[in-house]
């Protein structure tokens, strides 16, 4: 399956963002989907994962209401919705696929399969 985010831009603290992941190639149902982030100078975070139906998700400890993940499975599009942009949510985002048949921990499916190119979120204070 080939991810294509997109949403991503430059906001001042306080702001929101809604990231978008299209999804093509493969039946879009048939897979988890997560959000992860990159910051300069830091490892990629586990951000957001939702299950293939929608109907569970989970997220990181430090999203603390403001990020809100949701999918389309018409549309092909797993969403994040981010409000009260902090600096520190400075990051590149990638969205990633995962088979469905995976089982989802705390922190979503312990493997993806499929990665998107990211894109940049820039929150100044």
């Amino acid at each position: 399956v080939q991810l294509q985010a997109s949403g991503g831009g430059s906001v001042q603290a306080g702001g929101s963002l809604r990231l978008s992941c299209a999804a093509s190639g493969r039946t879009f149902s048939n897979y988890h989907m997560g959000w992860f982030r990159q910051a300069p100078g830091k490892e990629r975070e586990f951000v957001a994962a939702i299950q293939w139906s929608g109907g569970s998700t989970r997220y990181a400890d430090f999203v603390k209401g403001r990020f809100t993940i949701s999918r389309d499975n018409v549309k092909n599009t797993v969403y994040l919705q981010i409000h009260s942009l902090k600096p520190e949510d400075t990051a590149v985002y990638y969205c990633a696929a995962a088979y469905r048949e995976y089982t989802i921990g705390p922190r979503g499916p312990l493997r993806y399969d499929y990665w998107g190119q990211g894109t940049l979120v820039t929150v100044s204070s």
